[in-house]
């Protein structure tokens, strides 16, 4: 049951961002008069260049009526009567969709199928900088989507955001934390030298890549440089600092464990480890870590007086406490700022994707480690259904599609931008048949990429 609700939330979400792509390129199409053949979901043709086979829904208006067809193997007769208006449907094979533009050598169309007199309604008559707008119009719709479904997730779901000055006693740095200059109690102001406004950014992937870090130190401003090996750090698991600077209460005790059995009391103030004074939850954790398999006596305080208790600290460095996590005020988000927020949210990932494929590419990075086809990303939206983390997922893949297909690769949109850009400075236009070729490269990457990143996935389960 969980397998099918990932694959469930995968499908819906690829759906929906595929109809806000495709619907991008085709609202421009219109926009400069130029037709569109088809709109689909999913494809219904199988493989490239064929004619269609099947779908499993076709709408066309033909001369003012609308035309219905239901699991059809071919479009109905009448639908030829009527060139001008789009035909809409739903293809058989689960796996993108296409728009399929008048005029336009693409995945859907070669230069055979062309007719020998260009159309003035056609892709190809029109002037290079409209057919440019064409191509990035469903880049644009995906991040608008992504901005839009960021932000409307914060209004519905998240609610409200920590401010980082809502947290007077500030961070608390691991052992590498101390390392590269941070120290218990800085506020963090700034990373990359822009303003921290919620601890939520403070631990985003803006982290990951973080060249430098400004803390407010007790009023001294303090800027802390970062190297290049944070990001296989963090990724590894390491922890640069955290939240964990307040004080120690014992909220309650795990019956059977080492701090039941030594007689740690809850709603008792930690004050000292073995004659150390212990100002933080992070300092004690630090201390049980550094410690483990040891007898260490606690010095705590209840009920107005103070008792001393040895405690046995086990393999892992626990004794068995719950610490009362302090509570901070936070800030209900306004439309203005989950919109704010929405863009922000959407502009990191977007950062964080292309420093990753930096990475990859220049070799600091493995591809077989990093990228994830459709069964890792199901493995993300989890196994049960949680609106508000398909909301987020959502929108985080809308903005990484807006990133994959502006890649400069033939077949995605972004090829397409690139040869328009070749063509407006070289004042040509590319033959069709060398427009063939290219396409045909591109789905050749393009299927090698996804036969690569399909087998990762799988590989992966295992």
């Amino acid at each position: 049951m969980g397998a099918l609700t990932m694959t469930v939330q995968l499908l819906l979400a690829l759906s929906l961002l595929v109809v806000i792509h495709e619907f991008g390129h085709y609202l421009a199409a219109r926009a400069f008069g130029v037709r569109v053949k088809k709109f689909y979901l999913f494809f219904d043709f199988p493989m490239f260049f064929t004619q269609p086979t099947f779908a499993l829904f076709r709408a066309k208006k033909v001369k003012g009526k609308w035309i219905f067809s239901w699991f059809s193997r071919n479009a109905p007769k009448e639908y030829d009567d009527d060139e001008s208006t789009t035909e809409w449907g739903i293809g058989y094979f689960p796996l993108g969709g296409y728009c399929a533009i008048d005029g336009m050598v693409d995945e859907t169309t070669s230069s055979d199928q062309l007719p020998a007199e260009p159309k003035p309604w056609e892709f190809r008559t029109k002037p290079a900088w409209q057919r440019l707008i064409i191509m990035i119009g469903g880049v644009t719709m995906n991040v608008i989507a992504a901005v839009l479904i960021l932000g409307f997730s914060h209004l519905a779901f998240t609610k409200s955001y920590l401010p980082v000055e809502n947290v007077p006693e500030g961070i608390y740095p691991s052992e590498y934390g101390r390392f590269l200059g941070f120290e218990a109690g800085d506020m963090i102001a700034e990373i990359n030298g822009n303003p921290v406004e919620r601890y939520e950014d403070v631990f985003s992937a803006k982290l990951f890549f973080a060249k430098s870090i400004t803390v407010n130190r007790n009023g001294y401003i303090k800027e802390i440089e970062i190297p290049d090996t944070l990001y296989s750090y963090m990724k590894s698991g390491g922890m640069l600092f955290s939240l964990s600077n307040h004080k120690v209460v014992i909220d309650s005790v795990v019956d059977g464990m080492a701090a039941q059995k030594a007689g740690i009391k809850p709603n008792s103030s930690l004050l000292k480890i073995d004659n150390v004074e212990v100002q933080s939850f992070g300092q004690m954790r630090d201390m049980l870590e550094f410690n483990k398999g040891k007898t260490l006596n606690f010095e705590l305080a209840a009920n107005g007086g103070e008792y001393s208790v040895p405690v046995d600290i086990d393999s892992t460095g626990k004794i068995g406490v719950f610490v009362r996590q302090p509570k901070y005020e936070t800030k209900d988000y306004t439309f203005a700022t989950a919109m704010k927020y929405g863009w922000r949210d959407a502009m990191e990932t977007l950062y964080a994707n292309i420093k990753g494929f930096g990475l990859i590419f220049s070799g600091k990075e493995k591809a077989r480690e990093n990228l994830q086809g459709p069964i890792g990303i199901a493995k993300v939206y989890g196994p049960t259904w949680d609106w508000a983390r398909f909301w987020k997922l959502t929108g985080i893949i809308s903005i990484i599609l807006a990133f994959m297909n502006i890649l400069p690769i033939p077949a995605l949109d972004g090829g397409h931008v690139l040869l328009l850009t070749i063509e407006a400075i070289a004042r040509r236009r590319l033959p069709n048949k060398v427009l063939d070729i290219i396409q045909r490269i591109g789905l050749l990457i393009l299927l090698a990429l996804m036969i690569f990143i399909i087998f990762n996935d799988i590989i992966n389960l295992f």
